[in-house]
């Protein structure tokens, strides 16, 4: 299969140019209600190059065939295809040991692996798994349904008034020893607040825990070294990082993986089946049942290709110049309260708020009646909305296509919300 073609490495130090980039985006490229589409709802799903476009279409015209058994031509190309995407993610990720990488359908499914494998053969009445306020649902409601069957305890860290964990009981809640798992995201996907997962990991390795880092807002916004953060499992999704929907990433240590069990089984994940047991697979197919998703996963590692060319710091740079820039500009709308922390070098690019008067809902609507895209509603994040005492925000989220003109449409349509809220 042919290499998608990828922008060509910036030179160091110099800026993102998001209008070099934005060519490559089809989807930018139209109107919405008669006005050009700006679109601000990247942390619920980035858009698509046409590099990653072209790779799911080539394999599917040249490649296309059940991986790993198959004989002939094709099953060797769309293995080598597959098997290649995966030793690409672990160079993303910073591992040299590829059988780490667990394909999954996406973040969700990945940390419900880890709750359910490591969890149920870890944990029991008395335990307690270390959660933090800020998490997405996807992180939260896994370990409470682990809990429910084990009798373990849930415990958390709270947020600040600045969208931040405090850090000071972390060390109270971990002298008892009974936290087994600490599970909390790289990036809130409400807040945009990028967590001190390292800090928060060394500390949990101390007492004698493992620690889950919810990568799906981080991976495709930062640089990210799994051993650097020193983490345990870290999980990610190809859709928010330019890739399709449908297929993500567990990484986790070789030695945990190796003793959990399967979570589902079927075909692939086998050695031997007898008529009362089988036997698994080596890693990292035991975990992988089934017809994988082969397409995906190719996409997915041309996506990140593509990342790898622009440059994650470059990435993660321009973001936080745009949400520096919202955040100048809400600041001086009467009645905007603002969400997360007030120092964009520690955000990535989501910058969430409300209006006085206007519910998000309203805001997201009238917004798009001027073709500016943005997401309102608790974000799959309820316990941040209580935290703040709000049932929902607007949010605003940025990525490497987005420009300084396209802030300015967003601050534009605000005003259009006070005309008609007063």
């Amino acid at each position: 299969m042919a290499s998608p073609v990828i922008p060509p490495p910036a030179p160091a130090g110099e800026r993102l140019d998001p209008e070099a980039v934005r060519g490559d985006f089809p989807v930018l490229h139209q109107e919405v209600n008669g006005r050009p589409l700006v679109y601000l709802d990247n942390a619920a799903t980035s858009q698509t190059p046409v590099q990653v476009l072209d790779a799911i279409s080539n394999y599917y015209r040249r490649d296309n065939a059940n991986v790993h058994r198959g004989l002939h031509e094709l099953s060797r190309r769309s293995t080598d295809a597959y098997e290649g995407a995966r030793a690409r993610v672990a160079r993303w990720l910073g591992t040299d040991d590829a059988a780490e990488i667990i394909w999954t359908r996406g973040a969700t499914e990945a940390i419900n692996l880890v709750a359910h494998s490591w969890g149920l053969a870890h944990l029991e009445e008395g335990d307690e798994i270390l959660l933090t306020e800020v998490e997405h649902h996807s992180n939260l409601v896994p370990w409470q349904m682990v809990a429910r069957r084990t009798g373990a305890r849930l415990r958390y860290l709270e947020l600040d008034e600045h969208g931040q964990l405090e850090l000071e009981p972390l060390a109270e809640i971990l002298s008892g020893g009974r936290v087994k798992i600490a599970a909390v995201s790289h990036v809130s996907n409400a807040l945009g607040t990028i967590n001190p997962v390292a800090e928060i990991v060394g500390q949990v390795h101390s007492a004698g825990g493992v620690v889950l880092v919810d990568g799906a807002q981080g991976a495709a916004h930062a640089p990210v070294n799994v051993a650097e953060l020193g983490a345990d499992f870290y999980v990610c999704s190809g859709h928010k990082m330019c890739g399709p929907t449908g297929i993500g990433v567990l990484w986790g240590r070789r030695e945990l993986l190796e003793e959990m069990p399967p979570y589902q089984g079927g075909g692939e994940m086998i050695d031997e089946v007898e008529r009362d047991h089988s036997t698994w697979a080596d890693l990292p197919h035991k975990f992988e049942a089934g017809t994988p998703n082969i397409a995906g996963a190719v996409a997915m590692a041309a996506a990140l290709e593509y990342l790898e060319a622009l440059g994650p710091e470059r990435i993660l740079a321009h973001e936080q110049h745009l949400v520096s820039r919202t955040l100048d500009a809400l600041r001086e709308i009467p009645g905007v309260r603002l969400f997360g922390p007030p120092d964009p070098a520690h955000r990535a690019g989501v910058v969430s708020f409300t209006m006085k008067g206007a519910h998000p809902h309203d805001i997201a609507t009238i917004l798009d009646s001027e073709g500016v895209a943005i997401r309102a509603g608790h974000h799959c994040a309820q316990l941040v909305m209580k935290r703040y005492g709000v049932s929902a925000t607007a949010r605003a989220s940025f990525y490497l296509y987005n420009t300084d003109q396209e802030v300015d449409r967003l601050v534009a349509g605000l005003a259009s919300v006070q005309e008609i809220f007063g």
